[in-house]
């Protein structure tokens, strides 16, 4: 083989004869151009990031220098000098403690993640393909048109075989109904609260806030009120329901749960996150419309968070940022998530081919926000300079894309399906270990809405990923059009806890998901 060209392999076809195949490699100059590049921006970021130590340290060590030959006499002058000045310093020092004060009294407290539940529903709610397609098939509501779509978008969707789907659905007819809705949601909040309180030796009495994020079904009393009523929550509860606001709900329901933790002293908030299936089935044969139905699947989650500094020392995990974004100004963007009837009067949640466009831009929005308050200085320098060159030199100088894997050890991307995972993976550069998560989450327990990046989390936790100062992102994308992000650090080594979702199948996983 030479340095810079190609090498002949031998192969055998299918009829047993011999044929010539030419793999291409790489010239060894290239190669070592991108090696030298790799460690040549490897130690600028240290250097860019360690600059002020690097500069402190001679200065320190000059002044220790000048301190040790000073003798006792130029000691003796400079606290003569300090006492003819003591009214300055004492005005200085009052001024510095009353800083201090305010600075301590403002300051935003700090909210901790103490620990967290995901709920997994009981095996014979499982829905295989083959299940799943042949109920369709049964019920008589589709055509064979749209049997064949939802074939192929459940083939390609990236979800696996041990998804579940709600108890009514598994009729033939299926049965829904406002009953059977609140059944579901029963069982999904009240079997993730029932574990989370277990595992923290929580007592209800004692949560001041609860928020319910739930998109698309609201009954009347609030699903809240049916937590209040079923734990028997205090009367003075600060209770919040979110509805209508699409799969990034959890991140908007923990960003209310941490401005009230500043307002409200020594408490607990609860936060939980579902989506209900039952009474939104679509029966149509309109196809942007059919895709929900194979992609949603039952799930839960309820957070506990808390603003009491004891509990730091049992906390899994400290929020340092919530950043928001919504792009419900643009027609396009506010539409492309749509709740509607079809021409035959059936409802359902319409998906717009632009789904995908519109993510991207509200991804750049959201990250042009954030990146300046995770990223290291050097990635800040290397995008202001690239800007700068594209704005007053080159106009078709590329963008640099900040290398987001500097600034987070774990990325918690929404399970919304196959292809919002891949564009996350292609535009932030990350590699296939840092979606490995969402992937399997997806694969696993389907698209849970706004729960499913706690149950990635909780994937991580599983797999013994999470060290001690750690920095997880949390990013979402929801309807109307909305991309949140929420920002965590890990205060120890976290480890699962007891009942959690990947209990009983950790070990099999990751598996590979066919194309």
């Amino acid at each position: 083989m030479e340095p810079g060209g190609a090498t002949q392999v031998a192969t055998a076809g299918g009829d047993g004869a011999v044929g010539v195949q030419i793999r291409q490699t790489r010239r060894l100059p290239d190669f070592l151009q991108s090696v030298n590049l790799k460690y040549v921006k490897l130690g600028y970021h240290y250097l860019i990031s360690n600059l002020l130590t690097l500069c402190f340290v001679p200065l320190i060590f000059v002044t220790l220098i000048e301190a040790s030959q000073m003798d006792l006499g130029d000691l003796r002058q400079l606290w003569l000098h300090l006492q003819y000045n003591l009214v300055s310093v004492i005005i200085c020092s009052a001024f510095l403690v009353f800083g201090l004060t305010v600075y301590i009294m403002t300051r935003p407290r700090p909210v901790y993640l103490v620990d967290y539940s995901c709920y997994r529903a009981p095996d014979h709610l499982k829905a295989p393909f083959d299940r799943f397609l042949e109920h369709s098939r049964l019920t008589g509501d589709f055509d064979e048109s749209s049997l064949e779509f939802q074939r192929k978008i459940l083939e390609r969707s990236g979800l696996g075989e041990d998804t579940y789907v709600p108890e009514a659905m598994h009729f033939i007819p299926p049965r829904p109904s406002m009953a059977a809705a609140r059944e579901e949601a029963e069982q999904v909040m009240y079997g993730a609260l029932d574990n989370l309180f277990a595992n923290t030796n929580v007592k209800p009495k004692d949560i001041g806030i609860l928020v319910v994020n739930c998109s698309l079904f609201n009954p009347t009393p609030s699903l809240s009120a049916m937590i209040v009523n079923k734990y028997k929550l205090r009367g003075n509860i600060r209770s919040f329901n979110l509805g209508g606001m699409g799969c990034s709900a959890g991140v908007i329901a923990i960003d209310l749960a941490k401005d009230l933790l500043q307002v409200h002293r020594n408490t607990y908030a609860v936060v939980v996150s579902t989506e209900n299936i039952t009474q939104n089935w679509y029966f149509g044969n309109k196809k942007s419309m059919l895709i929900p139905n194979c992609l949603f699947r039952v799930g839960g989650s309820a957070v506990l968070l808390s603003n009491k500094s004891v509990d730091r020392r049992r906390a899994k995990y400290r929020l340092v940022h919530v950043v928001r974004t919504h792009r419900g100004a643009d027609d396009k963007a506010f539409r492309c998530v749509y709740q509607e009837q079809d021409d035959a009067g059936k409802t359902g949640v319409s998906l717009s081919k632009d789904l995908m466009a519109i993510a991207g831009g509200a991804l750049k929005t959201n990250i042009t926000t954030l990146g300046p308050i995770v990223l290291p200085i050097s990635e800040q320098l290397l995008f202001f300079v690239t800007l700068l060159v594209k704005k007053l030199l080159n106009s078709n100088v590329k963008p640099y894309i900040p290398d987001f894997k500097l600034a987070f050890d774990h990325f918690c991307i929404h399970a919304g399906g196959r292809a919002v995972i891949d564009e996350l993976e292609k535009n932030l550069q990350l590699l296939p270990i840092h979606v490995e998560a969402s992937r399997m989450t997806l694969h696993r327990f389907g698209n849970t809405s706004s729960s499913s990046i706690w149950y990635e989390l909780a994937y991580t936790e599983a797999k013994g990923r999470m060290r001690k100062g750690n920095r997880v992102w949390q990013i979402a994308f929801g309807s109307g059009f909305k991309c949140n992000s929420a920002v965590w650090e890990a205060l120890r080594s976290v480890k699962p806890s007891p009942n959690g979702p990947w209990e009983d199948c950790i070990d099999k996983y990751p598996v590979t998901v066919i194309s």
